[in-house]
């Protein structure tokens, strides 16, 4: 087990009616002016933003709003929020909805501080060191966004010294151990029960996927943490069912909630090193076709990469079908064997709750996989994961399997 560091200072408040606390969590974190940003699906339906409205009011607060924002969420609505709080003296940022929602508060809450264009943290050209708080009332449970550092935008168009629009877009992400973790996150499940089917299977892949991006690993003696990982996969596979067969399932809910929270705190990446080629192959797909649910995006790429690393390292995906997947090995069966069943199982869990498993099912009918692979490499190195490290001949293969 590697050396490690584990922070993890947000405050989770879960249950019923806890959104009508968010005016006295903001005030507790400091702050009197806030900018709530949200995106105008389920977050509206639900009821969630008019009682943040309202408790905030109450609190004392003055509200300003940030309303429609989408998936694979852009730079340009964050720079909208930036002048929206440099415009009105904001001084704390308020998400109330899912991954995309948080991640553009994130952002905000970044930019607002920095003299600079905030994409110059997810290009590493600068380095985070404050922001203003941040406070979430979630209402998709996927991205785990509210309880960790982490944020994905994308950059519509990149544009060179003279203003000339040379590529795009990029979809990156930006990781930091404390600067952008919530202050808080407000947990109710009875905000997620008019959340669409689609929007849930989504959810239920995004998580799994975080789990994996950790639980992929070559590094040695990490028991605590694959049993951790493990036991969560196991629930949410058991809990995803049930919350698709039952909608209206609190308890489903609930359980698929704190799942998402847990998949991507830091707490299964513990003592190891991790992999995330799946996510980088994904953001590609998504950065350049808008319209693919990174979850969707996830659903079809990940059983292709399993497939193709367990082919030169099946050790962990072996470890996975048996210990998650429930594989009963077969008498002269070999590792290998092993992992491609429990593949071909988890592909058929993600088929059964209504996930797609290639470029047709997500809706992009002539892939441009030249282009999606030139890309990649150029924006993650030559080499992408460190399970099986992947080079643009490897990652072409994947893309192709998609076909």
């Amino acid at each position: 087990m590697d050396n490690f560091v584990y922070y993890a200072p947000t405050k989770f408040v879960f249950g019923r009616y806890t959104e009508k606390r968010i005016g006295e969590l903001a005030k507790e974190f400091g702050g009197t002016r806030a900018l709530v940003v949200y995106g105008g699906g389920s977050a509206v339906r639900s009821g969630a933003v008019g009682r943040a409205v309202r408790s905030l009011h109450a609190a004392g607060f003055d509200t300003f709003n940030l309303e429609g924002i989408q998936p694979n969420p852009a730079d340009d609505r964050v720079r909208e929020g930036i002048e929206l709080v440099r415009m009105h003296d904001i001084d704390i940022i308020i998400a109330v909805g899912g991954g995309s929602v948080i991640d553009t508060a994130k952002a905000i809450a970044l930019g607002a501080l920095y003299d600079g264009d905030f994409w110059d943290f997810y290009c590493g050209k600068a380095t985070p060191e404050r922001a203003l708080p941040v406070g979430v009332v979630l209402t998709i449970p996927a991205a785990g966004s509210e309880g960790s550092g982490n944020s994905v935008i994308t950059l519509r168009e990149v544009r060179n010294e003279d203003g000339e629009v040379v590529s795009g877009p990029v979809k990156l992400s930006l990781r930091t151990e404390s600067v952008l973790r919530p202050k808080f996150a407000i947990m109710n499940p009875e905000l997620t029960l008019t959340l669409p089917a689609w929007q849930t299977a989504c959810g239920i892949v995004d998580m799994m996927a975080h789990i994996f991006e950790r639980y992929f690993s070559n590094t040695p003696d990490c028991e605590v943490t694959d049993r951790v990982a493990e036991g969560l996969l196991k629930a949410i596979v058991c809990e995803g069912r049930r919350v698709m067969e039952s909608p209206d399932d609190y308890q489903a809910r609930a359980n698929i909630m704190w799942a998402a929270t847990l998949a991507h705190n830091g707490i299964c990446g513990t003592g190891r090193r991790e992999d995330w080629s799946s996510h980088f192959i994904e953001h590609e797909i998504s950065a350049v076709y808008p319209d693919v649910a990174h979850g969707a995006g996830l659903a079809a790429v990940i059983p292709a990469w399993m497939e193709y690393v367990a082919a030169k390292n099946p050790g962990k995906v072996a470890q996975f079908a048996e210990r998650v997947m429930d594989v009963v090995p077969a008498p002269g069966s070999v590792p290998v064997d092993i992992a491609l069943e429990g593949i071909a199982r988890l592909r058929s869990f993600f088929l059964n709750i209504g996930m797609p498993s290639d470029f047709a099912g997500l809706g992009v009918t002539d892939p441009d996989i030249p282009a999606l692979v030139e890309a990649l490499h150029m924006h993650k190195g030559e080499s992408i994961g460190n399970y099986v490290p992947l080079t643009a001949r490897d990652t072409k293969a994947i893309y192709t399997a998609l076909l």
